[in-house]
């Protein structure tokens, strides 16, 4: 991918800017971006997801933890695309999230809205705010710290 992003990202091209596979790639498609600021994405939510299944059984409600995972996705996205979208065999863990908050059930049928902003980067670590929603309703946010290791 050159430098110069072409939007939208879809998902063939989001499974070679990061290392996450059925069932944990969390983002669908990224369709804003400003470089080293700020990303929006999205998660359409089906009723296949496989955690439906247990979570719950006649009430299936998508689980928040991975509701913050996938902001922590589009903000590995936002990196990646930020830095010309190569991969180089760069791989980011998650190492804190701070001041999650579930505002709002995310439910099949849902589009999550996955927006991610840049706070901060402190040598190998980024630091984003993530807030997700649905039909413009705020269903989660956190302050999420990823650190870049070398794959």
């Amino acid at each position: 991918m050159s430098s110069t992003v072409q939007l939208p990202v879809d998902v063939t091209t989001i499974q070679t800017l990061i290392p996450h596979r059925y069932p944990f790639l969390l983002v669908d498609r990224v369709v804003e971006l400003t470089p080293n600021e700020r990303v929006l994405a999205y998660k359409n939510v089906s009723i296949n997801e496989p955690f439906f299944n247990g979570h719950f059984p006649g009430h299936p409600v998508m689980p928040g933890v991975l509701v913050v995972e996938a902001l922590a996705q589009a903000g590995g996205l936002l990196t990646q695309l930020s830095s010309g979208g190569s991969a180089d065999g760069r791989l980011f863990y998650l190492v804190k999230i701070d001041n999650a908050k579930f505002s709002r059930m995310v439910v099949p049928g849902d589009r999550l809205e996955l927006e991610v902003t840049l706070k901060r980067t402190i040598r190998n670590m980024a630091l984003y705010n993530g807030v997700a929603r649905v039909d413009g309703e705020q269903a989660a946010c956190a302050d999420i710290l990823c650190a870049e290791v070398k794959a």
